[in-house]
């Protein structure tokens, strides 16, 4: 049995600075990062309030959540509380472990999906623009379908190609032992799939009922059908590979390819179709997912593609042909928008 997060003392979280020779720098105290000290456990990357520039969100156990706003001067202002999503609806610190920043009402704006421990729901925090969050684990159905497990790695990806992100949750509580002082918790748990109608998660089947003492999960294509997979890993057991079933929806999968911004175009904002996602391999828990981006596109037989690189540079492609993998190469041109003709047609 471990000791809560309150016995151990707080520390910051560290940035590292690439220096684009090999090296990285310690810029944790310039930046305003290590100003601010919790129990952390998932980080996730995305540009919450449009403008330009990637923030951090830091899921923490027991403490305040913290989302650093990025001021585009290499420095970060930590404002999860005023922004709202620093604690539950009901004004509670969160048993935060890991994270997803992905948008999942189709609003253009990346929400937020933070797992946490049992008798917590998972939250959702619904980004309502201007730099503002509502927690809505009700309104968002996780109210109903969690609640009674531990939630660790967690995902917001399009497993039916619908055109919405649904949710993966990997599960198993802390404790080897919990069932001896709580007969309604399980230490080994099955993972939880919950498919996105409408922006409203209702539970369905994950795949496997063999329950495991849960933490770690990736996603990506693994065998490169059209279909995002989900890899897990176990304490004490072997890790698990979630091979997606498939459909017969449409898709569409980008890789993007940097020229004036970072080589793999991290930090990008893709919209298809209407749905956005942010260039990332990171969220979840101790775990990197897939770099290429996925867009699941239901009935549609073409896809319009626009990209907002970190640099500024803006791309439209039109009428692109769906279930293909694209690679779209960052202009190198000056700042303002270029349309271009879809690539590997």
């Amino acid at each position: 049995m471990y000791c809560p997060p309150t016995e151990f003392p707080a520390i910051s979280n560290i940035l590292y600075h690439n220096r684009g020779d090999g090296t990285f720098e310690d810029v944790s105290v310039p930046s305003g990062i290590a100003a601010r000290k919790g129990h952390s456990l998932g980080v996730a990357f995305a540009d919450y309030d449009g403008d330009g520039f990637t923030d951090i969100f830091v899921a923490s156990d027991v403490t305040n959540q913290f989302l650093f706003h990025n001021n585009g001067n290499g420095t970060f202002t930590e404002c999860a509380l005023e922004s709202g999503a620093g604690l539950t609806s009901d004004g509670k610190m969160l048993s935060g472990m890991g994270v997803a920043f992905q948008d999942y009402d189709n609003d253009g704006l990346p929400d937020l999906l933070v797992t946490q421990l049992p008798h917590q729901p998972y939250v959702v925090f619904h980004n309502d623009s201007h730099g503002l969050f509502s927690a809505q684990e009700l309104e968002s159905g996780f109210g109903a379908i969690s609640g009674k497990s531990s939630g660790w790695g967690v995902g917001l990806e399009d497993f039916d190609n619908d055109g919405w992100k649904d949710a993966f949750i990997v599960q198993g509580h802390v404790f080897d032992n919990v069932e001896k002082y709580d007969s309604s918790l399980r230490y080994k748990d099955t993972p939880l799939l919950s498919l996105n109608h409408n922006g409203h998660f209702e539970k369905a089947d994950a795949g496997s009922d063999v329950p495991v003492a849960g933490r770690g999960a990736a996603f990506g294509d693994l065998n490169n059908d059209g279909w995002v997979d989900a890899v897990t890993t176990s304490l004490g057991d072997r890790p698990q590979i979630f091979m997606n079933r498939g459909g017969n929806a449409h898709w569409l999968t980008i890789t993007l390819r940097g020229k004036r911004s970072n080589r793999d175009g991290f930090g990008a904002r893709v919209q298809v179709n209407g749905q956005v996602r942010f260039a990332t391999a990171a969220g979840s828990y101790l775990s990197s997912n897939d770099k290429r981006l996925h867009f699941g596109l239901g009935s549609a037989k073409s896809a319009d593609v626009e990209i907002n690189w970190p640099s500024g540079v803006h791309q439209f492609l039109r009428g692109v042909s769906v279930d293909q993998f694209l690679t779209i190469e960052e202009s190198t041109q000056p700042r303002n928008l270029y349309f271009v003709r879809p690539l590997n047609q």
